[in-house]
Protein backbone atom coordinates (compact mmCIF):
# COMPACT_ATOMS: atom_id res chain seq x y z
CA UNK A 1 0.00 0.00 0.00
CA UNK A 2 0.98 3.42 -1.02
CA UNK A 3 1.61 5.93 2.10
CA UNK A 4 1.72 9.56 1.89
CA UNK A 5 5.27 11.10 3.28
CA UNK A 6 6.12 14.64 3.71
CA UNK A 7 9.39 15.97 4.66
CA UNK A 8 9.03 19.35 7.04
CA UNK A 9 7.74 22.20 4.26
CA UNK A 10 10.19 19.27 3.44
CA UNK A 11 12.63 12.25 -30.17
CA UNK A 12 8.85 10.46 -31.70
CA UNK A 13 9.88 8.42 -28.47
CA UNK A 14 13.81 8.36 -28.17
CA UNK A 15 15.24 5.86 -27.46
CA UNK A 16 16.16 3.87 -24.34
CA UNK A 17 19.82 4.72 -23.42
CA UNK A 18 20.93 2.35 -20.64
CA UNK A 19 22.67 4.18 -17.88
CA UNK A 20 23.59 2.01 -14.90
CA UNK A 21 22.86 -1.07 -14.04
CA UNK A 22 24.17 -1.47 -10.35
CA UNK A 23 27.32 0.68 -10.50
CA UNK A 24 28.87 3.68 -8.95
CA UNK A 25 29.68 7.07 -10.58
CA UNK A 26 32.30 9.01 -10.85
CA UNK A 27 32.19 12.74 -11.32
CA UNK A 28 34.39 15.06 -14.12
CA UNK A 29 34.25 18.30 -15.91
CA UNK A 30 31.33 16.67 -18.27
CA UNK A 31 28.81 16.19 -15.67
CA UNK A 32 28.44 12.88 -13.54
CA UNK A 33 28.48 9.52 -15.22
CA UNK A 34 28.51 6.22 -14.06
CA UNK A 35 31.69 4.43 -14.23
CA UNK A 36 31.85 0.78 -15.38
CA UNK A 37 32.31 -0.82 -11.89
CA UNK A 38 31.75 0.05 -8.72
CA UNK A 39 33.91 -1.15 -5.86
CA UNK A 40 31.90 -1.43 -3.33
CA UNK A 41 28.39 -1.17 -4.81
CA UNK A 42 25.30 -3.57 -4.45
CA UNK A 43 25.07 -6.26 -7.15
CA UNK A 44 22.48 -5.06 -9.80
CA UNK A 45 19.24 -6.56 -9.29
CA UNK A 46 17.63 -7.45 -12.98
CA UNK A 47 14.44 -7.39 -11.42
CA UNK A 48 14.65 -4.31 -9.75
CA UNK A 49 14.53 -1.75 -12.31
CA UNK A 50 13.95 2.59 -12.28
CA UNK A 51 13.38 4.11 -15.31
CA UNK A 52 14.37 7.88 -15.29
CA UNK A 53 13.59 10.14 -17.44
CA UNK A 54 15.66 13.27 -18.23
CA UNK A 55 14.66 17.17 -19.49
CA UNK A 56 16.49 18.89 -21.78
CA UNK A 57 19.90 18.98 -22.13
CA UNK A 58 20.25 15.68 -19.88
CA UNK A 59 22.83 14.33 -18.01
CA UNK A 60 25.73 15.93 -18.59
CA UNK A 61 23.99 19.28 -18.19
CA UNK A 62 26.04 19.81 -15.40
CA UNK A 63 22.85 21.16 -13.21
CA UNK A 64 19.44 19.99 -12.90
CA UNK A 65 19.90 16.34 -14.51
CA UNK A 66 23.46 15.72 -13.56
CA UNK A 67 22.16 16.47 -9.71
CA UNK A 68 18.93 14.32 -10.17
CA UNK A 69 21.40 11.51 -12.21
CA UNK A 70 23.32 11.87 -9.40
CA UNK A 71 20.81 10.27 -6.89
CA UNK A 72 19.75 7.51 -9.64
CA UNK A 73 23.49 6.62 -9.44
CA UNK A 74 23.26 6.64 -5.87
CA UNK A 75 20.49 4.30 -5.85
CA UNK A 76 22.18 1.65 -8.84
CA UNK A 77 25.19 1.21 -5.99
CA UNK A 78 23.79 1.21 -2.74
CA UNK A 79 20.45 -0.42 -3.45
CA UNK A 80 21.45 -2.25 -6.43
CA UNK A 81 18.65 -1.22 -9.02
CA UNK A 82 19.18 -1.57 -12.92
CA UNK A 83 18.36 1.82 -14.02
CA UNK A 84 17.40 2.93 -17.76
CA UNK A 85 17.05 6.88 -19.05
CA UNK A 86 15.59 8.37 -21.59
CA UNK A 87 16.41 12.07 -22.85
CA UNK A 88 14.02 14.96 -23.73
CA UNK A 89 14.53 16.89 -26.99
CA UNK A 90 14.24 20.84 -27.95
CA UNK A 91 10.96 21.14 -29.67
CA UNK A 92 9.16 17.83 -29.25
CA UNK A 93 6.04 16.89 -29.35
CA UNK A 94 4.11 16.22 -26.11
CA UNK A 95 3.07 12.89 -27.31
CA UNK A 96 7.08 12.40 -27.60
CA UNK A 97 7.35 13.00 -23.59
CA UNK A 98 3.85 10.47 -23.00
CA UNK A 99 5.67 7.87 -25.75
CA UNK A 100 9.27 8.15 -23.06
CA UNK A 101 7.56 7.45 -20.55
CA UNK A 102 5.06 4.86 -21.68
CA UNK A 103 7.83 3.03 -23.25
CA UNK A 104 9.88 2.81 -20.08
CA UNK A 105 6.50 0.86 -18.55
CA UNK A 106 6.66 -1.61 -21.69
CA UNK A 107 10.06 -2.00 -20.87
CA UNK A 108 9.59 -3.22 -17.48
CA UNK A 109 10.80 -0.21 -15.16
CA UNK A 110 8.48 0.63 -11.92
CA UNK A 111 8.89 3.25 -10.47
CA UNK A 112 9.71 5.79 -13.14
CA UNK A 113 10.62 9.17 -12.53
CA UNK A 114 10.62 12.29 -14.40
CA UNK A 115 13.04 15.28 -14.58
CA UNK A 116 11.49 18.66 -14.33
CA UNK A 117 8.13 20.67 -14.52
CA UNK A 118 7.79 19.66 -18.71
CA UNK A 119 6.70 16.45 -18.15
CA UNK A 120 3.71 17.03 -15.91
CA UNK A 121 1.14 16.08 -17.93
CA UNK A 122 2.42 13.44 -19.48
CA UNK A 123 3.02 11.79 -16.07
CA UNK A 124 -0.68 12.56 -14.96
CA UNK A 125 -1.39 10.90 -18.32
CA UNK A 126 0.83 8.03 -18.42
CA UNK A 127 0.05 7.59 -14.77
CA UNK A 128 -3.74 7.11 -14.81
CA UNK A 129 -3.40 4.80 -17.52
CA UNK A 130 -0.46 3.00 -15.74
CA UNK A 131 -2.39 2.78 -12.00
CA UNK A 132 0.35 -0.55 -10.99
CA UNK A 133 3.22 1.62 -11.43
CA UNK A 134 4.79 4.22 -9.26
CA UNK A 135 5.98 7.48 -10.74
CA UNK A 136 8.00 10.45 -9.44
CA UNK A 137 8.12 13.77 -10.88
CA UNK A 138 11.00 16.46 -9.95
CA UNK A 139 9.34 20.05 -9.97
CA UNK A 140 5.80 19.59 -9.92
CA UNK A 141 2.66 19.13 -8.39
CA UNK A 142 0.70 16.29 -9.99
CA UNK A 143 -2.31 14.32 -8.65
CA UNK A 144 -2.67 10.99 -8.52
CA UNK A 145 -2.38 7.80 -6.16
CA UNK A 146 0.44 6.46 -7.74
CA UNK A 147 2.92 9.73 -8.24
CA UNK A 148 4.64 11.58 -5.79
CA UNK A 149 5.65 15.05 -6.62
CA UNK A 150 9.49 15.95 -5.36
CA UNK A 151 9.47 19.94 -4.92
CA UNK A 152 11.83 22.34 -3.37
CA UNK A 153 11.75 25.51 -1.48
CA UNK A 154 13.98 26.95 -4.29
CA UNK A 155 12.96 30.71 -3.55
CA UNK A 156 15.08 30.03 0.13
CA UNK A 157 18.38 29.16 -1.44
CA UNK A 158 17.98 32.09 -4.06
CA UNK A 159 17.09 34.26 -1.09
CA UNK A 160 20.72 33.27 0.00
CA UNK A 161 22.93 33.30 -3.02
CA UNK A 162 21.05 36.84 -3.90
CA UNK A 163 22.48 38.19 -0.73
CA UNK A 164 25.77 37.04 -1.85
CA UNK A 165 25.46 38.39 -4.68
CA UNK A 166 24.80 41.81 -2.95
CA UNK A 167 27.32 41.55 -0.49
CA UNK A 168 29.81 41.06 -3.07
CA UNK A 169 28.75 43.28 -5.53
CA UNK A 170 31.35 46.78 -5.97
CA UNK A 171 28.82 48.28 -8.37
CA UNK A 172 25.48 47.44 -6.59
CA UNK A 173 24.02 46.60 -9.93
CA UNK A 174 23.40 42.60 -10.13
CA UNK A 175 21.58 40.41 -13.27
CA UNK A 176 19.51 37.24 -12.82
CA UNK A 177 19.44 34.77 -16.30
CA UNK A 178 15.88 32.64 -16.18
CA UNK A 179 16.06 29.92 -18.72
CA UNK A 180 12.34 29.53 -19.56
CA UNK A 181 9.69 32.36 -17.65
CA UNK A 182 7.45 29.73 -15.90
CA UNK A 183 6.32 30.46 -12.47
CA UNK A 184 8.71 27.49 -10.81
CA UNK A 185 11.89 29.43 -12.81
CA UNK A 186 9.63 32.72 -11.03
CA UNK A 187 10.53 31.79 -7.75
CA UNK A 188 14.33 31.57 -8.37
CA UNK A 189 14.41 35.15 -9.60
CA UNK A 190 11.90 36.00 -6.47
CA UNK A 191 13.91 34.64 -3.77
CA UNK A 192 17.33 36.56 -5.53
CA UNK A 193 15.66 39.49 -5.63
CA UNK A 194 14.53 39.44 -2.05
CA UNK A 195 17.91 38.06 -0.90
CA UNK A 196 19.52 40.69 -2.64
CA UNK A 197 17.40 43.69 -1.75
CA UNK A 198 17.27 41.97 2.55
CA UNK A 199 21.44 43.31 1.84
CA UNK A 200 21.04 46.44 -0.28
CA UNK A 201 17.48 47.72 -0.45
CA UNK A 202 18.78 50.56 -3.70
CA UNK A 203 20.57 47.67 -5.12
CA UNK A 204 19.68 47.30 -8.98
CA UNK A 205 18.36 44.11 -10.34
CA UNK A 206 18.57 43.25 -14.44
CA UNK A 207 16.44 40.12 -15.02
CA UNK A 208 16.06 38.49 -18.44
CA UNK A 209 14.41 35.12 -19.17
CA UNK A 210 15.73 33.14 -22.61
CA UNK A 211 12.81 31.88 -23.95
CA UNK A 212 9.05 31.46 -22.96
CA UNK A 213 6.64 28.58 -23.09
CA UNK A 214 6.13 26.22 -24.54
CA UNK A 215 9.69 26.59 -26.10
CA UNK A 216 11.89 25.13 -23.47
CA UNK A 217 15.42 25.57 -25.26
CA UNK A 218 16.14 28.06 -22.70
CA UNK A 219 17.41 25.15 -20.64
CA UNK A 220 19.98 23.77 -23.57
CA UNK A 221 20.71 27.05 -25.45
CA UNK A 222 24.99 28.57 -23.98
CA UNK A 223 24.78 30.92 -26.90
CA UNK A 224 21.82 32.85 -25.66
CA UNK A 225 22.93 32.63 -22.22
CA UNK A 226 26.25 33.86 -22.81
CA UNK A 227 24.68 36.88 -24.89
CA UNK A 228 22.11 37.67 -22.37
CA UNK A 229 24.90 37.89 -19.40
CA UNK A 230 26.84 39.77 -22.14
CA UNK A 231 24.35 42.46 -22.07
CA UNK A 232 24.24 42.87 -17.65
CA UNK A 233 28.09 42.90 -17.97
CA UNK A 234 27.74 45.59 -20.25
CA UNK A 235 25.57 47.59 -18.39
CA UNK A 236 26.89 47.80 -15.12
CA UNK A 237 26.05 44.18 -13.34
CA UNK A 238 29.21 42.69 -11.78
CA UNK A 239 27.46 39.30 -10.48
CA UNK A 240 25.22 37.34 -12.57
CA UNK A 241 23.01 34.29 -11.77
CA UNK A 242 21.63 31.86 -13.42
CA UNK A 243 18.85 29.56 -13.24
CA UNK A 244 18.70 28.61 -17.03
CA UNK A 245 19.94 24.65 -16.70
CA UNK A 246 22.36 24.25 -19.52
CA UNK A 247 22.08 27.69 -21.06
CA UNK A 248 24.43 28.62 -17.57
CA UNK A 249 27.77 27.85 -19.67
CA UNK A 250 27.11 30.69 -21.41
CA UNK A 251 26.52 33.28 -18.64
CA UNK A 252 30.02 31.61 -16.99
CA UNK A 253 31.96 32.28 -20.13
CA UNK A 254 30.35 35.72 -20.60
CA UNK A 255 31.62 36.15 -16.58
CA UNK A 256 35.08 34.98 -17.24
CA UNK A 257 35.67 37.39 -20.49
CA UNK A 258 34.25 40.34 -18.56
CA UNK A 259 36.47 39.71 -15.28
CA UNK A 260 33.13 39.45 -13.54
CA UNK A 261 31.24 37.27 -11.73
CA UNK A 262 28.72 34.38 -11.37
CA UNK A 263 26.90 32.83 -9.28
CA UNK A 264 25.53 28.97 -10.20
CA UNK A 265 22.40 26.62 -9.67
CA UNK A 266 21.46 23.27 -8.62
CA UNK A 267 24.17 21.61 -8.29
CA UNK A 268 28.06 23.08 -6.83
CA UNK A 269 28.97 23.88 -10.57
CA UNK A 270 32.47 25.26 -9.46
CA UNK A 271 33.13 21.94 -9.17
CA UNK A 272 31.37 20.97 -12.97
CA UNK A 273 32.23 23.63 -14.97
CA UNK A 274 35.14 24.21 -17.31
CA UNK A 275 38.42 24.89 -16.05
CA UNK A 276 38.25 27.94 -18.13
CA UNK A 277 35.46 29.53 -16.01
CA UNK A 278 35.09 27.91 -12.62
CA UNK A 279 37.28 30.53 -11.35
CA UNK A 280 34.26 33.09 -11.98
CA UNK A 281 31.71 30.96 -9.77
CA UNK A 282 31.53 32.52 -5.97
CA UNK A 283 29.12 30.38 -5.17
CA UNK A 284 25.74 27.84 -6.30
CA UNK A 285 22.10 27.61 -5.37
CA UNK A 286 22.21 24.11 -4.31
CA UNK A 287 18.86 21.93 -5.27
CA UNK A 288 19.66 18.78 -3.84
CA UNK A 289 17.51 16.79 -6.53
CA UNK A 290 19.71 13.75 -5.99
CA UNK A 291 18.66 13.83 -2.19
CA UNK A 292 15.49 13.73 -3.04
CA UNK A 293 15.68 11.21 -5.50
CA UNK A 294 17.11 8.72 -3.82
CA UNK A 295 15.02 9.73 -0.93
CA UNK A 296 12.42 8.07 -2.72
CA UNK A 297 13.90 5.86 -4.40
CA UNK A 298 14.98 4.19 -1.00
CA UNK A 299 11.93 4.67 0.23
CA UNK A 300 10.50 2.27 -2.51
CA UNK A 301 13.10 0.04 -1.73
CA UNK A 302 11.91 -0.76 1.88
CA UNK A 303 7.84 -1.23 0.32
CA UNK A 304 6.73 2.55 1.85
CA UNK A 305 5.69 4.06 -1.38
CA UNK A 306 5.68 7.78 -1.27
CA UNK A 307 2.66 9.64 -3.30
CA UNK A 308 1.86 13.53 -3.03
CA UNK A 309 4.02 16.22 -1.84
CA UNK A 310 7.62 16.35 -0.73
CA UNK A 311 9.13 19.77 -0.30
CA UNK A 312 12.94 20.05 0.58
CA UNK A 313 13.54 23.18 2.57
CA UNK A 314 16.56 24.70 3.83
CA UNK A 315 15.05 22.90 7.49
CA UNK A 316 16.12 19.63 6.08
CA UNK A 317 19.32 20.77 3.81
CA UNK A 318 16.97 20.51 0.85
CA UNK A 319 18.58 23.65 -0.64
CA UNK A 320 21.39 25.63 0.14
CA UNK A 321 24.63 27.09 -1.18
CA UNK A 322 28.27 26.11 -2.13
CA UNK A 323 31.27 27.62 -0.66
CA UNK A 324 33.95 25.87 -3.11
CA UNK A 325 36.69 28.03 -4.31
CA UNK A 326 36.57 29.90 -0.97
CA UNK A 327 35.24 33.25 -3.00
CA UNK A 328 32.15 33.96 -0.24
CA UNK A 329 34.25 32.52 3.22
CA UNK A 330 34.20 36.34 4.31
CA UNK A 331 30.46 35.98 4.09
CA UNK A 332 29.24 32.74 5.13
CA UNK A 333 28.80 34.05 8.73
CA UNK A 334 25.91 36.93 7.61
CA UNK A 335 24.54 33.96 4.64
CA UNK A 336 23.84 31.68 7.73
CA UNK A 337 22.37 34.05 9.90
CA UNK A 338 19.82 35.05 7.00
CA UNK A 339 19.34 31.09 7.06
CA UNK A 340 18.92 30.81 10.20
CA UNK A 341 16.09 33.42 9.94
CA UNK A 342 14.13 32.16 7.00
CA UNK A 343 14.06 28.63 9.01
CA UNK A 344 12.78 30.16 12.31
CA UNK A 345 10.39 32.19 10.35
CA UNK A 346 11.04 35.55 10.72
CA UNK A 347 11.74 36.24 7.57
CA UNK A 348 9.33 35.01 4.93
CA UNK A 349 10.68 34.98 1.43
CA UNK A 350 8.32 35.22 -1.50
CA UNK A 351 7.42 32.76 -3.92
CA UNK A 352 5.95 35.05 -6.26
Amino acid sequence: MRRLTKATAVAGVAVLVLAAAGCGKNSDSEGDKPSAEGDNCVKADPDKKVGMAFDVGGRGDQSFNDSAAKGLDKAACDLGVTVQTAEAQDGEAESAREGRLQQLVDAGFNPVIAVGFAYSASVGKVAKANPEVNFAIVDDAVEGDNIANLLFAEEQGSFLVGAAAALKSESGNIGFVGGVETPLIKKFEVGYEAGAKAVNKDIKIQARYLTQPPDFSGFGDPAKGKTTAEGMFDAGADVVYHAAGGSGGGVFEAAAAAGKQAIGVDSDQALTADASVKDVIITSMLKNIDVAVFTYLDNVEKGDVPTGPTVYDLKVDGVGYSTTGGHIDDIVSKLDDYKKQIIDGTIKVPTS
